[in-house]
């Protein structure tokens, strides 16, 4: 029981790991009386532990999975929980897991901003959506933390890296994981920041529905992830991220019932329109594509998602290379039928997505519709 431990749902995640004996165990039942479902990490790493034998490239579906129904932790955030007697089992049978919480099921948004120096990215990706003028120049701005101030100090607001009134954890790479309540019933959708499609603000990634973060005080091969001075406690959403959220399209929106297949998004099918609203060969074509990995999304795993998405983006840049299609409208379709078929896996997505398109671009389709 939590008086077992010395703690209640009163006492913050931060205070509970450091009073006798401390540690993972102590820091996922602190988490589980919050509400927060947990999940276990690898040993010193920040990546969920591994699947059972059983579980380990089968391509089923977590939500039929048996193992999750018997109390596994397969699945990495899908098997979550916050069961104390459940919680027990686990970290007692390998007492070095980390712990992680499933954002979406904890009603959680955490803005997770990196520190990593790399070049940067063309102004329209700083801040998607927001255009930033050749006369601004950008010779300070290196990381995420930047980005985001300079989104807070468009806005007039306070930069949230420096909001003592939240939860705030320093991450082992010098980031900074900023922990949010969103309201009840509320869905917000993860991103990454260097996504072509849905991003917050460069080198800012968000974590919600689909997601998980790492817990404070857990410790990696890299460091401790360490609380900040200020509140133990996440604050509400405040309200001009919840807008800016909302404009960067991390609310899910409703499935079209009409759309190419049934299943592909709107930007899909304007493409298609563009292209020739189905009337001639190359239309046709993008819609298969698109319809090909759209499709999946009813089939969560096994589905050889990753070789059609492949395949599709292989025939769209053959469609861009003939002329029938631009290729930043074509990354951006392709992404969102990926989106639409496996949420929240931006990064693999748009890795295949781009090296499908420039094989693609390299062989241009020559339709019967292109000759004399």
């Amino acid at each position: 029981m939590l008086d077992e431990l010395g703690f209640s749902p009163s006492c913050s995640v931060a205070d509970a790991v450091t009073r006798p004996p401390g540690g993972p165990l102590e820091t996922a039942l602190a988490c589980a009386a919050h509400g927060w479902p947990v999940l276990p990490l690898a040993p010193r790493r920040k990546t969920p532990a591994a699947n059972c034998a059983r579980c380990q490239g089968s391509g089923h579906s977590p939500t039929t999975c048996k193992c999750i129904a018997v109390g596994r932790w397969c699945h990495g955030f899908h098997a979550a929980t916050a069961d104390a007697k459940l919680i027990r089992r686990w970290w007692r049978s390998q007492p070095q897991f980390g712990v992680g919480v499933a954002c979406g099921a904890a009603g959680l948004l955490v803005l997770d901003i990196d520190a990593h120096e790399t070049p940067l990215p063309q102004r329209e990706r700083l801040l998607p959506g927001i255009m930033i003028g050749e006369h601004v120049r950008l010779d300070g701005l290196r990381h995420g933390f930047h980005s985001l101030a300079l989104l807070a100090a468009l806005r007039q607001e306070e930069d949230p890296a420096r909001d003592r009134g939240t939860l705030r954890v320093r991450t082992p790479s010098g980031g900074m994981h900023v922990w949010y309540k969103t309201q009840a019933g509320q869905n917000w959708m993860c991103s990454t920041g260097s996504s072509p499609r849905r991003a917050l603000a460069w080198q800012v990634d968000v974590r919600a529905q689909g997601g998980y973060i790492v817990a404070p005080n857990t410790v990696t091969a890299s460091g401790r992830y360490e609380v900040l001075p200020g509140s133990r406690f996440p604050a509400p959403l405040p309200g001009w991220l919840d807008t800016e959220l909302t404009r960067t399209g991390h609310q899910p929106t409703p499935v079209p019932r009409q759309s190419i297949g049934h299943t592909t998004p709107f930007r899909a099918r304007q493409a298609v329109i563009a292209a020739g609203a189905g009337r001639d060969t190359a239309s046709r074509i993008l819609a298969a594509a698109l319809a090909t990995v759209a499709d999946c999304r009813t089939t969560p795993e096994g589905a050889s998602f990753t070789e059609k998405l492949n395949r599709a983006a292989f025939t769209t840049g053959g469609l861009v290379a003939a002329g029938h299609l631009a290729q930043h409208v074509a990354e951006t379709v392709l992404l969102e039928a990926a989106e639409h078929a496996r949420p929240g896996q931006q990064r693999r997505c748009t890795s295949v997505v781009r090296a499908g398109l420039a094989a693609g671009m390299r062989r241009p389709l020559v339709l019967k519709d292109d000759r004399p």
